[in-house]
């Protein structure tokens, strides 16, 4: 079969087979014949059309059945489950389908009964969830129709810039849709790929995202699966790429059901149940992760996966899921023929992850690097509490500039052990994505605030600076182009009363603990909570605002045209200061990014630029260098030296 236009992979039969032969010397040593998914390469997955094409994965369930919803009919109808080829799988009993006389249709709804469970729970793998994580699952596919993106040959994340922002407070009215209104904005911005947090079905009507549960749907109050088509759609005819955030380290704590089906489930991460990778029957566990990424590159068009807390995974096989995923990523990547992209989230300073196969390592394309931010942040904000101790010094800025990590084998004094491991000299800075800020270092701070409530408009131009220049991968976090001063909050709309209550006053202890007067901690289930975090889009007409967004508008060019901010050795920059004056130069190549981290003007001797092509506060070019005003950033090519 010919491969579509759009880049899709050809259909193909939902029928899960497998030779289910037994020979005698199998049935003699008690070996089990390798199934599928021992052997064969994990693909995409593909929801069912028809109930025909229901599969499940359902070894611990007794006495299964298929509860269909035929409201034309006699209301809701059960059909027996019956074993499928492969061991643990079911299939609905097709004589008992054939009499029901109902099988098609898109939003026909689903479910699942079985011994201990009389009210229907959802398909473990349901592709659309229109009630709600309890509620019965509903057939989708994505319309053919929707996409308009045959032209759209990808995007590699490695130098790009990463805009992330959270769907339901991007805008007012928190969707999809709405969402798509605003992308010119980020085009004009010279943003490339948009990153959107989880956007997966969860419990309740707001939420970050990560207490997930329905992997396989897309959050209803988003707009459903059909609307987030849409935007990657609309992103695509723009020129943007699309990086998705998934998690896989955890279940959300309400609404998981795959225990009922199968040993899924691991221990606790403490954010929820963790998988099993690793134990019996993980082989299925790890194709229900698998499959899972593969259908949002396929199916959903989406270009890479931000991949959450990886450290939160426990798996001690072999092969590591994460190297199992990359190697079926890059699989599928070579099938489509546009790159795919995996970027993980890590605290474990281990470039084994983003180091290539070949060479001992995951094979990942990228990932987060939380050293950039805390250098860059103690540096311009003072900051030190917490795992802040350790940076601060205009040394370490300088490390990690030149480096990457900042503990590559140091001693973290907030672990309390040496921690990390150097960056092979050999791996592309852009392996490493830098950021000002992220929903993470915004969000999990008491009240939510962004660096715009305590740092001025200087020292905000000054980390902008020294990230979008930096040689590494840019990420910026929506709003802050502006210097946003909405601040973004932890918040949640669990339905249950305890667990909304169990949230709420965790939050407030955690911080109390650190010496926070609980009163001023924001009630993760408050409605209001989830409202103040909304972006005002109207602050970017306010003067202040609009000088921000120009600058950044203007880093961001000046990255993309300047051929000495492309490189991606880490022997590309090179770094001077002045620990006690407390100005600090970043070269890339010919390039000078000078910024003065103090509030009072200084001399930057031995530092010369021909011009100032760029920079924000006051800065004069002098005869023996520069001289900068407090707070300020001056950006030029250096003067030829005689």
């Amino acid at each position: 079969m010919s491969e579509p236009q759009d880049g899709r992979l050809p259909a193909r039969d939902h029928t899960r087979s497998g030779d289910a032969t037994i020979t005698i010397a199998e049935k003699q040593s008690g070996q089990k014949r390798p199934t599928r998914c021992d052997t064969a390469p994990t693909r995409p997955f593909r929801p069912p059309r028809t109930l025909d094409e229901v599969r499940v994965w359902a070894p611990s369930a007794q006495r299964l059945h298929l509860v269909v919803d035929t409201p034309n009919l006699t209301g809701r109808s059960t059909v027996a489950m019956l074993p499928d080829d492969e061991p643990g799988w079911y299939r609905p009993d097709p004589g008992a389908l054939a009499a029901l006389g109902v099988v098609d249709g898109p939003g026909l709804r689903y479910g699942f009964v079985m011994a201990g469970v009389d009210d229907p729970v959802p398909d473990p793998r349901s592709a659309r969830l229109p009630e709600g994580i309890h509620g019965l699952s509903a057939l989708f596919t994505v319309d053919d129709a929707v996409w308009h993106d045959a032209h759209w040959a990808g995007r590699d994340v490695r130098g790009a810039v990463i805009y992330e922002l959270h769907i339901g407070t991007f805008t007012p009215d928190g969707t999809f849709d709405a969402a798509i209104a605003h992308l010119d904005d980020l085009v004009d911005l010279g943003v490339d790929l948009v990153e959107p947090l989880p956007v997966n079905a969860f419990n309740g009507t707001h939420n970050w995202g990560y207490d997930g549960v329905g992997w396989y749907a897309v959050q209803e109050t988003y707009g459903g699966p059909e609307a987030f088509a849409r935007f990657v759609d609309a992103c695509h005819v723009r020129g943007l790429g699309v990086v998705l955030d998934v998690v896989y380290n955890h279940l959300g704590p309400s609404g998981n059901h795959l225990s009922k089906f199968g040993p899924y489930l691991g221990g606790s991460t403490g954010w929820g149940a963790s998988l099993n990778l690793d134990g019996p029957d993980s082989d299925e566990v790890r194709r229900f992760i698998v499959e899972n990424a593969l259908r949002w590159f396929d199916e959903f068009h989406v270009d890479a996966l931000r991949l959450d807390a990886v450290h939160a995974l426990v798996d001690h096989r072999a092969v590591h899921l994460l190297e199992a995923l990359a190697e079926a990523t890059d699989a599928l990547s070579a099938e489509v023929g546009r790159p795919l992209s995996l970027i993980a989230e890590s605290d474990l300073n281990d470039p084994r992850l983003f180091t290539p196969r070949e060479a001992g390592g995951y094979g990942l394309t990228a990932q987060w690097d939380d050293d950039i931010h805390h250098v860059i942040h103690t540096a311009v904000s003072g900051e030190r509490q917490g795992y802040y101790a350790d940076f601060g010094s205009l040394e370490s800025l300088s490390k990690v500039l030149r480096g990457g990590f900042f503990h590559d084998g140091t001693y973290s004094s907030f672990r309390g052990r040496h921690h990390g491991r150097p960056i092979p000299p050999t791996l592309p800075t852009t392996a490493l994505l830098a950021y000002t800020c992220d929903h993470d270092q915004i969000g999990n701070r008491a009240i939510g605030d962004r660096p715009t409530a305590y740092l001025d408009a200087g020292q905000i131009a000054i980390k902008a600076a020294l990230v979008l220049l930096s040689p590494f991968t840019p990420m910026l976090f929506m709003g802050e182009e502006w210097a946003a001063r909405t601040p973004f909050q932890y918040f949640t709309s669990h339905p249950e009363p305890e667990l909304g209550q169990a949230t709420a006053r965790g939050r407030k202890a955690e911080f109390a603990a650190h010496g926070w007067d609980a009163d001023d901690i924001p009630d993760p289930q408050d409605p209001q909570t989830f409202l103040r975090s909304k972006l005002d889009w109207s602050e970017r007409e306010l003067p202040e605002h609009a000088a921000m967004l120009a600058f950044y508008r203007d880093l961001i060019s000046l990255r993309k045209t300047e051929p000495a901010f492309a490189g991606v050795d880490f022997g590309s920059t090179t770094t001077q200061f002045d620990e006690d004056a407390r100005w600090f130069a970043m070269f890339r190549g010919r390039w000078a990014v000078v910024c003065n981290l103090g509030e009072d003007a200084v001399d930057v001797g031995g530092v010369s630029v021909s011009a100032v092509r760029l920079g924000w506060g006051e800065y004069d070019v002098t005869p023996g260098g520069l001289r900068l005003g407090g707070h300020s950033v001056a950006i030029g090519p250096r003067r030829p030296t005689a």
